[in-house]
């Protein structure tokens, strides 16, 4: 399967969204770039369907311009005017050439899903690799109105229950990608988030 950044060349704010190649070609995340529809169309001249982590505006911004442009699918977790699938906790889908199933991992957004095959992680923003607060291994933040440390915790863990132990590739919402024992830096961030510290001097 192969997978581009179609938001690495974004100027402002937005999410890593990744569009996976293969049997069925799939947008994981739309983001928030401007001409994010233009830089798929580099890649793809279908695109079958837009499976969202969550709803956060980093995310979801450029929905409206992938739809517009492509008319696929959408799943989500949540209701949204876009959405013509729901998913939930266990269901299965295929992403690229590879089946995926949805984990639900609440805490960071109430209707966050992480993705997880034999070999890959779509994670969203429950664990990244990095990003400002930590280089290897961290967590999505949880200090602002709806968020909860402690479902993000039984979110990773859950994540951990579900993932094959031979995950190599893996996929955040921020942060750089990550080739390598993906278990452990979900364990790394889990670790962290278990210590109940602020992730940020200013929470």
């Amino acid at each position: 399967m192969r997978v581009e950044h179609v938001t690495a060349a974004a100027e402002s704010f937005t999410c890593n969204a990744y569009l996976a190649l293969g049997d069925r070609t799939i947008l994981v995340d739309a983001g928030a770039m401007d001409g994010v529809a233009d830089v798929v169309a580099e890649h793809t001249d279908a695109l079958d369907a837009v499976v969202l982590t969550h709803q956060h505006g980093d995310h979801v911004e450029a929905l409206d311009e992938v739809v517009a442009a492509f008319d696929p699918a959408v799943y989500a977790y949540a209701e949204h005017p876009h959405r013509t699938d729901a998913l939930d906790g266990g269901d299965t889908l295929l992403i690229g050439d590879e089946t995926f199933e949805a984990v639900y991992t609440p805490g960071h957004a109430d209707d966050h899903l992480a993705f997880v095959s034999a070999t890959t992680l779509f994670s969203g923003d429950v664990v990244v690799h990095d990003d400002g607060a930590f280089d290897y291994g961290s967590f999505g933040r949880t200090d602002m109105a709806g968020q909860s440390r402690e479902a993000l915790v039984e979110s990773i863990e859950r994540l951990l229950d579900r993932m094959p132990a031979d995950v190599e590739h893996m996929y955040a919402g921020h942060g750089a990608t990550y080739h390598g024992d993906v278990r452990d830096v979900v364990e790394t961030a889990l670790t962290r988030a278990e210590k109940r510290e602020p992730k940020y001097p200013e929470e």
